[in-house]
């Protein structure tokens, strides 16, 4: 028999008596008395190497926790459901903070005693094993643990550097410790039998968009704008948020993608920077934010340390990977992927691996719902900034920016290529319109002819989405810098002409001509026959008719000549409107039915919108009101979400309508119709009259004032509304009956009040009830209509103030209204508050307290 191995105390050296010894191999503490696991304890709890909370005071944050409610309550319950949960996300978006926060939830309720592990500062996998065990404690092992032992909780906190370590440890302890579960929280998952892992995303912003033009109410509902506002205040105690910097808060926190860290880091800068300044600086946001707590640990001092602290633990294939994807800020799929990485070996092949290894490590995020059903994924833009920075540092910048642009420019040489540029080609551009951007404005700075094409590229999948004049300043631009003899300078023309032809159609007139003088020296081509097509509809606008008759029926020439029959198809069809407004109808019918056959598929919806409007007209010459709708109906919804291409469709169903003697939707489609082609560009005379006379025919029909007030109407619809009172999915009936409020009239005077500023008690005492039932009706209003704090009801209730009833009158004003008193009935309630602005900030600062 081999000689036992002698066991000494932890703490102070003494032999273990054998009873106290353990007979497992695990590394446990071993301890002569009680009293060396006490000083033990309260030596490793000063030093730091452990965080043990067995009650909620260890577990408390001194700085305010904001928002987060739904995630707390998922959380919550998924921690009652499985044993190994493991919180991840990108640096800085507040995993260890929500972790903590859901453990003391734990720890207040009793439902569990809670352990914290920090791992972060540990350098090696004996070291993260010891610290684990040592927050259990000198707890029993599995074996001996009985069904009466208590629930425990250990938090894992930062395990990125070391999950081979902490998943042999869980693997030891979760099978022998029934009652213990674990929170974990890293920058990937464990990937342990049983885990289940929650991705923790940035806060909530202001829109859907990000942050600019949102609402000063949106604001309020936002969580990054309320964390970014809490720790503004913090150091600035005056600081509010006002209508005036509310955009800026909004984009500042969206540019931060929602991360807590940043955010607050950015917060507390409003002392020497305002809110505008802060925004402008943000390109510069990796040597901004360098402001971290004093005593954090040194990755969370700025955000520069927080990005770099993960980047050594990506492969270095992964670290080529981030530093190539940083220069697509809009986002990418596999092809921009391989554009950006094709000059090195055998990256091709492994890039599917690597996608999926950075996106399991927080470093990209997959879109869900894209219209090509791809996989697609974009960077955060912090990401983006740090991969930049080592994109420069390590050489590789020219070279990866002319990757991303020779693919661009291929992508978009259809354009100078092709008569009809295909519908697809068109929808990979829309795709890639960030980045298409993003190319442009760094071609921007030099004499580059591709930027001709690529400004030509981003306008036309700008017009797919009725949005090219938002471009026409980058054109121009391009224009101006780039040699006057580039073969691309043709398509530059055609985009500003197309950006111009609603707002400055005898300016865009004139670019369609400069451009059509630029192709025709090349000699005839397929893009001189596209460039005569926008120039003849551009005409018939301005009713040129006669040129605009020569410039189709040359097009239609090349067309026939080169045998490319969308654009023959779409010629006949712009010169079946010219027929049809000759009196002419017999040939434009025969004009259409040839143009059909090409065009019900395979064309950008604004043309086969142009050519269905066409068909109405004819049709509606005709008498038949009920097909003329079916086509003008159907133009719309090829247009349905670009209004500034629907006018001509509107107006076709306003005529269908007033024919039919359907006065109130005629006028109400007139007046959307007369909105929109406000913005779109001037139709012939011919179809003008077409509409007066229509307009004048409702006018005579109904009396004036509910004329005017239908127009009216219809002028103030929003586009959502007036899609559907188009298409027909929406009578005009309901939009006059007052919709059902969402609120008791009870709840509603607690939200008036609430605007005041009042808290729970005062509130009580002005309504005569108790607290608790305050307390009640405050959840029922956050809970139906799904808003988040007492500041989110404040801004709610101000919006709508007409809607709420007035906040209820002191006491005694209550009582001399129970008297039957006619003059005390009449008399007003006696509402308090001010301004809405200064009700609101009251009610905000009291949000943070009362929740």
């Amino acid at each position: 028999m081999s000689t036992p191995t002698t066991v000494t105390c932890d703490t102070c050296g003494t032999p273990v008596p054998q009873t106290k010894q353990t007979r497992t191999s695990q590394a446990r503490a071993r301890y002569c008395s009680n009293a060396c696991r006490q000083r033990s304890y309260r030596l490793r709890h000063r030093s730091g190497a452990m965080d043990t909370g067995l009650n909620s005071e260890l577990l408390t944050q001194l700085s305010s926790f904001v928002g987060r409610a739904d995630e707390l309550v998922e959380l919550t319950r998924l921690l009652h459901e499985v044993r190994l949960l493991t919180l991840t996300g990108p640096a800085g978006v507040g995993k260890s903070r929500l972790a903590l926060e859901v453990a003391g939830q734990e720890a207040r309720r009793r439902r569990s005693e809670v352990s914290v592990a920090r791992l972060g500062a540990v350098t090696g996998a004996d070291e993260a094993r010891r610290r684990i065990l040592d927050a259990l404690g000198d707890e029993p092992d599995g074996a001996t643990a009985t069904a009466s032992a208590p629930n425990r909780l250990l938090v894992l906190d930062d395990c990125d550097h070391v999950l081979y370590a902490c998943g042999t440890v869980l693997t030891e302890l979760l099978p022998k410790r029934p009652r213990l579960s674990v929170l974990a929280t890293s920058r990937e998952p464990l990937r342990l039998p049983g885990e289940a892992v929650f991705s923790v995303n940035g806060l909530t912003l202001s829109g859907p968009g990000s942050g600019s033009g949102t609402s000063y109410a949106d604001n309020l509902r936002s969580d990054a704008v309320s964390l970014f506002v809490d720790r503004a205040r913090a150091v600035a105690p005056d600081f509010q948020l006002s209508r005036e910097n509310a955009d800026d808060l909004a984009e500042i926190c969206a540019r931060l993608d929602g991360l807590p860290l940043p955010i607050e880091m950015a917060a507390r800068l409003v002392r020497v920077f305002p809110p505008a300044e802060l925004r402008s600086r943000l390109h510069d946001r990796l040597t901004l934010l360098t402001n971290g707590w004093r005593l954090a640990e040194e990755r969370h001092q700025s955000l520069r340390a927080a990005l770099e602290w993960g980047y050594p633990l990506l492969r270095p294939a992964e670290q080529v990977l981030l530093r190539r994807l940083s220069v697509l800020p809009g986002g990418f799929g596999l092809e921009a992927a391989t554009a950006v990485t094709a000059d090195l070996p055998r990256a091709a092949a492994a890039l599917p691996e690597l996608l999926i290894a950075l996106e399991a490590k927080s470093v990209i995020t997959p879109h869900s719902g894209t219209s090509s059903g791809e996989p697609r994924f974009h960077m955060l833009e912090s990401i983006q900034c740090f991969g930049q920075e080592l994109l420069v540092a390590e050489g590789e910048e020219t070279a990866t920016y002319e990757l991303l642009i020779t693919w661009l420019t291929t992508m978009s040489l259809p354009l100078r290529s092709e008569a009809v540029v295909p519908f697809a080609t068109l929808d990979r551009l829309a795709g890639e319109r960030v980045n298409l951007l993003h190319a442009v404005r760094r071609l921007g700075e030099g004499s580059d002819e591709r930027q001709l094409l690529l400004t030509g590229a981003l306008a036309a999948a700008e017009g797919t989405r009725g949005r090219n004049a938002e471009v026409a300043g980058l054109v121009e631009h391009a224009l101006a810098a780039a040699t006057p003899d580039s073969a691309y300078r043709a398509v530059a023309l055609e985009a500003t002409a197309l950006a111009g032809q609603g707002s400055a159609p005898e300016e865009a007139a004139r670019r369609i001509d400069a451009a059509v003088r630029e192709e025709r020296r090349r000699g005839p081509s397929p893009l001189l026959g596209r460039l005569l097509f926008v120039r003849g509809i551009l005409r018939q606008a301005l009713n040129q008719r006669r040129a605009s008759v020569d410039d189709l029926e040359e097009s239609l020439e090349i067309g026939l000549r080169s045998r490319h029959d969308t654009l023959v198809a779409l010629n006949r069809g712009a010169l079946a409107r010219h027929r049809l407004e000759s009196g002419d109808p017999s040939t434009a019918e025969r004009e259409l039915e040839q143009a059909f056959t090409v065009l019900r598929d395979g064309v950008a919806p604004q043309l086969r919108s142009a050519i269905l409007s066409t068909a109405g007209s004819l049709i509606l010459e005709k008498g038949d009101l009920k097909r003329a709708e079916e086509h003008f109906t159907e133009a719309l919804r090829c247009r349905a979400h670009h209004h500034r291409d629907a006018a001509r469709a509107l107006e076709g169903l306003t005529i269908v309508a007033i024919r039919g003697h359907q006065f109130e939707r005629g006028l109400r489609l007139l007046g959307v119709a007369e909105r929109v082609r406000e913005e779109a560009f001037q139709e012939s005379s011919w179809w003008r009259l077409q509409v007066e006379q229509a307009r004048e025919t409702a006018l005579r029909a109904v009396p004036v004032s509910r004329a005017e007030s239908w127009l009216k109407a219809g002028r103030a619809m929003p586009w959502r509304q007036a899609l559907r009172l188009a298409l027909g999915e929406d009578s005009v009936e309901p939009q006059d009956k007052p919709a059902s409020h969402p609120l008791s009239r009870r709840e509603r005077e607690v939200a008036a009040l609430v605007v005041e500023g009042l808290t729970n008690r005062q509130i009580a005492a002005r309504i005569h009830v108790s607290v608790r039932t305050v307390e009640t009706h405050i959840r029922h209003i956050r809970t139906t209509l799904g808003l988040r704090s007492r500041a989110h009801i404040a801004a709610w209730a101000a919006q709508r103030r007409t809607d709420v009833p007035e906040a209820p009158a002191p006491a005694a004003t209550v009582a001399l209204r129970r008297l039957p008193d006619p003059r005390q009935v009449l008399r007003g309630l006696g509402a308090g508050g001010g301004p809405v602005e200064r009700q609101l900030r009251g009610a905000y600062e009291l949000g943070r307290d009362c929740g």
